[in-house]
């Protein structure tokens, strides 16, 4: 072998291609770093590393569960179009799968997982890219998962089955029947999709983001002119909406517009005649928290065809 594995490793950095592409390349030209760049433009696999750079604010989200533990991943496209690729949703759906047996959240783990088609997930992804033609990136996932009862899936306007832009999980813990969870766990994952909460309960809202509601909660009763002591009761009452409109349990139910989340859980419960807790869920929404850049379509395309 004409080379060591840190020359893999700089080749690598240099092209953004996969290690075992690296490891051929270096191997076809004996070790020669710079034909061994050459080797890897020339077969097209070198463009991933330049794509890199491009904003990937599209794509799709992926949904899978596996007995009583299920994962949401969401994967990252430049343009839509590329979500519509089946080379790209075949990625979405295994990657997903592979998901499944990674510990924890991890997505650097879940990027370097076996993927079932041979190497990683980021060599397979690396090879997209470069086919695909456009930067693609595996942004982020969560697992949920019960000791006993059922994770139901649910995807919101879907673009393949289990595939889509909102990605919704459910975890109940129940012995109840298996039917009775699929339609609770159903209707939970509808209104989460719409409603859009922040967290499971008030307790675990983002701490940071109470305090915001609480800055501005303070400005507005500084605004009335009311008594100090007055002002602090609007703000503590504002505060308190805020968190009760953004924690699932007692977000009031999408499909009759009066009932707590947690009300209807308990009284499914009851009807049959086992306790149903809901543990935990996942929405994931394509593309949230990603700052998209703004272009001229027009011009880019002037541009492109200009050279």
């Amino acid at each position: 072998m004409a080379y060591t594995a840190a020359d893999v490793k700089t080749l690598r950095e240099k092209t953004g291609a996969g290690m075992m592409d690296c490891k051929k390349a270096l191997t076809e030209t004996d070790g020669d770093m710079e034909a061994a760049v050459d080797f890897l433009r020339a077969k097209g696999l070198a463009a991933a590393a330049k794509k890199s750079s491009r904003t990937a604010a599209e794509g799709l989200v992926g949904v899978a569960v596996e007995g009583t533990k299920g994962v949401a991943v969401e994967v990252n496209s430049e343009t839509d179009f590329v979500a519509k690729n089946d080379q790209f949703q075949d990625f979405v759906r295994k990657t997903t799968q592979v998901a499944l047996g990674v510990d924890g959240d991890d997505v650097e783990a879940l990027k370097s997982a076996a993927y079932p088609d041979g190497g990683t997930v980021t060599e397979k992804l690396t090879n997209n890219v470069a086919t695909i033609g456009e930067n693609q990136q595996v942004r982020r996932m969560k697992t949920v998962e019960v000791e006993s009862g059922l994770v139901v899936p649910y995807m919101h306007n879907a673009a393949a089955p289990n595939l889509g832009k909102i990605g919704v999980l459910v975890a109940l813990e129940s012995e109840a029947a298996t039917d009775v969870l699929e339609t609770l766990g159903k209707q939970l994952a509808m209104h989460i999709a719409a409603a859009f909460p922040q967290a499971l309960t008030a307790e675990g809202l983002d701490a940071e983001v109470i305090e915001r509601e609480r800055a501005i909660a303070r400005e507005k009763a500084a605004e009335s002119g009311k008594p100090e002591n007055v002002q602090e009761k609007m703000v503590d009452g504002a505060v308190a909406k805020y968190a009760k409109e953004n924690a699932l349990l007692s977000q009031v139910f999408v499909m009759d517009n009066k009932t707590p989340i947690q009300q209807v859980v308990d009284q499914a419960g009851k009807d049959a005649g086992a306790k149903i807790v809901l543990k935990d869920y996942v929405r994931f929404q394509l593309g949230e928290g990603i700052e998209k850049e703004e272009s001229d379509f027009a011009a880019e395309v002037a541009a492109a065809v200009g050279g």
